[in-house]
Order: structure tokens, then C-alpha cells, then sequence
């Protein structure tokens, strides 16, 4: 069973940049897609960004052009380089891995315990 870490979380102010991390151990070699996802007060958690095993990546709208998502050479730890924050990327930012990269969290089976992001200003 893999297990997942993110880390990299902080509170900055809009505008700013941060980059998260999400380190995969145990059986890392069972996992195709690798993906962020974010989930404000109040609302549903929604899908930012993902990397499938080929090294293609998805984007949602909301981010596009601001976010980059990243693997290492062992796609065993993930990036999201995230710039131009502003107070609507405020969330816990959690990673999960699947079999297949899509947008609907039910169809990860493995998340980490998430890292949050607060952006004031």
C-alpha cells in the first residue's frame, strides 16, 4: 500500500508563490496518476492538477498558467509550483494517487493528510 506526505504548505501573501511537495512511499509502484487537489471551507474538494505515469499533465481553469505540476525522475515524489497566489487558492491542498488521472475524488484511493494554503492580502 503506498502511502502519500505533502508537505510545503504556509500562508502568503497574495501575489506570492509556493511550492508543495508530495512524497510517495511503501508500494509506489502501483500508482499511475499522481494529483493535487484543494478543498476550501465549506466546499467540495476539486481537482487542480495531475501527472499521469507518461508525464502528461491536466490543469483545472482556476489554475492554469499560474500552477505546474512535477514529477521526479522516480515519480515517487510530486510538485505543485504554484505563483500569483490569491485568496481563492486558500484550502487544505491534499495528493492522491489512482490508477488514471480524472478529476473526480472518488476515483483516487489513496490520500495523503493534506497541507494548507492560506493566501491574505
Amino acid at each position: 500500500q503506498v502511502q502519500l506526505m505533502e508537505s510545503g504548505g504556509n500562508s502568503v501573501q497574495s501575489g506570492g508563490s509556493l511550492r508543495l511537495t508530495c512524497a510517495a512511499s511503501g508500494a509506489t509502484d502501483n500508482h499511475y496518476c499522481m494529483a493535487w487537489f484543494r478543498q476550501a471551507p465549506g466546499k467540495e474538494r476539486e481537482g487542480v492538477a495531475a501527472i499521469d505515469y507518461d508525464t502528461e499533465t491536466s490543469y483545472a481553469d482556476s489554475v492554469k498558467g499560474r500552477f505546474t505540476i512535477s514529477q521526479d525522475s522516480d515519480k515517487n515524489t510530486v510538485y505543485l509550483q504554484m505563483t500569483n497566489l490569491t485568496p481563492a487558492d486558500t484550502a487544505m491542498y491534499y495528493c492522491a494517487t489512482a490508477w488514471f488521472c480524472s478529476w473526480v475524488p472518488s476515483q483516487y484511493n489513496v490520500w495523503g493528510p493534506g497541507t494548507q494554503v492560506t493566501v491574505w492580502g
